[in-house]
């Protein structure tokens, strides 16, 4: 694991690894989705306070788990302990929209939010309204 990270992480840190996590899950990190993970973080209220510079350190941890046996597990260990729960859904609504922002959803990308949305105990129809919102809002004409 990375010595830069101090802990616990912040909520939004986890935030920000949940994303990129989706993002890197099929080895391949596309624009549109490091523009969809930029665009939250400069946006969303949640991150208001967020050291950008954060983001690094956060997407150098997702890889370093990555790339270890049980890292996965490691991450959504990290992510339970340090993100609220009333932040989960929050956490499932930002990688559905990182998994549609190129347009389309790779299976990996799918499993990983199936991954997300057990982990995080979210509620199946809960999801499905996530879910649907997500491929509302990346429609192309």
């Amino acid at each position: 694991m990375n010595d830069q990270v101090p802990h616990p992480l912040t909520p939004q840190d986890c935030l920000v690894a949940v994303m990129i996590a989706v993002s890197a899950s099929d080895e391949q990190i596309r624009t549109a989705e490091l523009v969809k993970i930029e665009s939250a973080v400069n946006n969303l209220p949640i991150f208001g306070s967020y050291d950008v510079d954060r983001m690094n350190v956060m997407a150098q941890t997702v890889f370093d788990l990555f790339s270890v046996e049980d890292g996965l597990d490691a991450l959504f260990g990290l992510v339970r302990d340090n993100l609220p729960e009333h932040l989960f859904e929050t956490a499932y609504a930002l990688a559905c929209d990182v998994a549609a922002a190129d347009g389309t959803i790779q299976h990996t990308e799918l499993r990983l939010l199936e991954e997300i949305r057990y982990e995080l105990n979210i509620d199946r129809l809960h999801a499905a309204a996530i879910e649907r919102g997500a491929r509302a809002r990346h429609m192309t004409a």
